[in-house]
């Protein structure tokens, strides 16, 4: 028997109205599952305004070289510019059926203005979306790269305020050795300063106008690619315009997609670091620091629970923007030149690469702006005399042991502590003479914390008058 829920018969495929980019070529429209299947204008409409702002440049180009009357020109600008304002305000009709943001603009605009008939003239979509994409993006990596600084400066600050805290470092998640709080969190300031880097160097990169190259082969017109690309802003530090110089790699390339996405992957990995470390600063366990009640949530169930879920949610994003890269190179690799539709699927990875990674530097500047430190918690935890016992190593190599034979005593002197339960800077000078006669009793001055940290002064150390060089130096370039 036939299931309710199947009537044993499939429809037959329903054609939708002929769609403007078919053109004379096809005998009727596609299917309207074909048109539902193939459109992306439902994400690429957020190109809609720099799409318009690669038109008008077009434009002005076209009446430039001949191609428009400068009336022309004019009522097509006026056109784009009336659409831009629709589309600002919501009140803008997208259609399915026309695919992409660029024939819903361009249809829209030759229904309103005849001339508009003219404006593809030596253009293809598959130049045009490069150039949307890239007039998107430059705006896109200035503002991340901005707050990626921003983020930087909530750290340093945190920093400052804190200046004087002492916490263990760790390796292995075991203690290590003492550094100032704040050295550990400059610690990320030089990472995401590299991430920053990376996205000026990546800006370069696509900073390049790709407008002119067609479908793959240029245009039999006497287009003016540098007028445009002076229009639009793709020029050096001299002003000289920047342009792809092979047709078909202009249409065909998406590396400065994946080097964005590539650099803003490794962006959300630091930051997911960063969050591992202050979820477990914030647990009852180490008790380091204490997020704001703005920035944490409570339980459902136990009413005792502040839990750290922007730091958890930050890490968890993470993987969706690695994961976002993953799919470029994978769908990027079996493409030959040029323009192939799989090229579709960059904008939604793009897009979300983008957005995921703005708000979590965002919140993360946000949160930190909003977190204290429990000073006595981190004293109790950096005086555990065992972080200093690579000092005393150092000690017994000034004295002229070497290193080696110094690393093994001071071992066989933790094992002494821990066999008479006594800490290390307990131990009586008899105590330590046992282990080696060159421990003397002035071998304990090593386990003055503060001067232990005032004698920590090569480049990049965590010592007191290095880390306040440091901040000096963060200070003056985040605030200027």
């Amino acid at each position: 028997m036939t299931s309710s829920l199947f009537s044993g018969k499939l429809a037959a495929p329903m054609a939708s109205k002929k769609s403007t980019a078919r053109s004379g070529r096809f005998a009727k429209g596609a299917a309207r599952e074909a048109n539902a299947f193939t459109a992306s204008v439902g994400f690429d409409r957020r190109l809609a305004l720099y799409d318009i702002t690669g038109s008008i440049a077009h434009a002005r180009m076209l009446e430039h070289i001949g191609i428009l009357t400068t009336k022309e020109r004019d009522a097509i600008i006026d056109g784009l510019n009336s659409i831009a304002r629709e589309i600002t305000k919501g009140r803008f009709k997208w259609r399915t059926e026309l695919e992409d943001v660029h024939m819903n603009i361009e249809a829209t605009l030759t229904e309103r203005v005849p001339a508009g008939a003219k404006l593809h003239t030596g253009r293809s979509r598959n130049d045009q979306v490069a150039l949307d994409t890239r007039l998107w993006l430059c705006d896109e990596i200035c503002a991340l790269a901005n707050e990626t600084h921003d983020l930087q400066l909530a750290l340093t600050e945190l920093g400052e305020e804190y200046v004087d805290v002492v916490i263990p470092g760790y390796t292995h998640l075991q203690r290590a050795q003492p550094v100032p709080l704040a050295h550990h969190l400059l610690a990320y300031v030089e990472m995401f300063e590299r991430d920053y880097e990376r996205l000026v160097q990546c800006l370069e990169r696509v900073n390049v106008c790709p407008l002119g190259s067609g479908a793959i082969a240029g245009s039999t017109l006497p287009i003016d690619r540098e007028f445009v690309a002076r229009e639009l802003g793709f020029v050096d530090a001299h002003g000289k315009p920047m342009m792809t110089q092979n047709s078909m790699d202009a249409v065909a390339d998406r590396d400065y997609i994946v080097e964005f996405c590539g650099a803003a992957a490794l962006l959300a990995v630091h930051q997911s670091r960063l969050c591992e470390d202050l979820v477990l600063w914030s647990s009852v366990e180490f008790g380091f620091i204490e997020i704001g009640d703005a920035f944490t949530t409570g339980s459902s169930l136990m009413p005792q629970k502040k839990n750290p879920d922007i730091c958890e949610l930050v890490r968890g994003k993470t993987g969706r923007v690695c994961g976002n890269l993953v799919s470029l190179l994978t769908m990027l690799k079996g493409l030959p030149l040029t323009y192939n539709s799989d090229l579709q699927e960059d904008k939604e990875r793009l897009f979300d690469t983008c957005d995921t990674v703005r708000a979590t530097v965002r919140i993360l500047a946000a949160m930190l702006r909003d977190t204290e430190v429990n000073k006595r918690a981190c004293a109790k935890a950096a005086s555990d005399p065992n972080l200093l016992a690579t000092d005393l190593v150092d000690w017994l190599v000034e004295q002229g042991m070497a290193f080696r034979k110094a690393h093994h005593v001071v071992g066989s002197v933790v094992a002494l502590s821990e066999k008479l339960g006594k800490p290390l800077n307990k131990l009586t000078a008899k105590e330590l003479k046992s282990a080696n006669r060159k421990l003397t009793a002035e071998a304990l001055d090593v386990f003055n914390l503060k001067t232990a940290m005032k004698r920590r002064t090569s480049i990049g150390a965590p010592g007191t008058l290095e880390l306040q060089r440091r901040l000096t130096h963060w200070q003056h370039q985040l605030r200027h």
